[in-house]
């Protein structure tokens, strides 16, 4: 890259830092070229963005932006996956890795804070905000089910008892 193409890399990489609240980093050394166009794939279905870049150009463009406190994760062969949804780049990441030992979570930043790879971890086990949804109306559906089928009951057991007596008659 000569010096203009590399200042518009940069300035297209700040622009999707400072555009996703969550940033994972990864180590791919030793994923062939299917493996890494698979994660490129669910990355995409999840909404992600995922980059491999250059990490002195990457330092570059993480100054001055909300992941800066990132800078240390980039050594050796290193990837970014950036995401508004960081519970969903967890998940997508974490269960890539289940079927890909190569694939090494460094570490990520989520609302301006450094995440551990065990953070991530965590973070994939959350539910997802339409996950949560589906649990909460689950939860309030519930006692509406309940009260319908207390105040139905007792008519359905006085139309059954109705129903016995007309056949004790005929």
């Amino acid at each position: 890259m000569n010096r203009e193409e590399k200042n518009t890399y940069i300035t297209s990489m700040k622009e999707s830092l400072n555009a996703n609240s969550a940033m994972m980093v990864y180590h791919y050394q030793g994923l062939n070229v299917n493996q890494l166009d698979d994660l490129r794939k669910k990355m995409r279905e999840a909404g992600a963005l995922l980059k491999v870049t250059k990490n002195r150009i990457t330092k570059i463009a993480l100054k001055d932006t909300q992941h800066e406190e990132a800078i240390a994760l980039f050594t050796g062969q290193t990837g970014v996956a950036l995401s508004k949804d960081p519970i969903t780049l967890a998940k997508t990441l974490v269960n890539f890795q289940k079927t890909n030992e190569m694939l090494k979570i460094v570490g990520g930043v989520m609302d301006s804070k450094v995440l551990a790879p065990e953070d991530v971890a965590k973070i994939a086990t959350l539910p997802t905000l339409n996950e949560a949804r589906a649990k909460i109306v689950g939860i309030l559906q519930t006692p509406a089910q309940q009260i319908i089928s207390i105040l139905l009951a007792p008519g359905a057991k006085i139309a059954n008892l109705a129903h016995a007596k007309s056949l004790k008659i005929d």
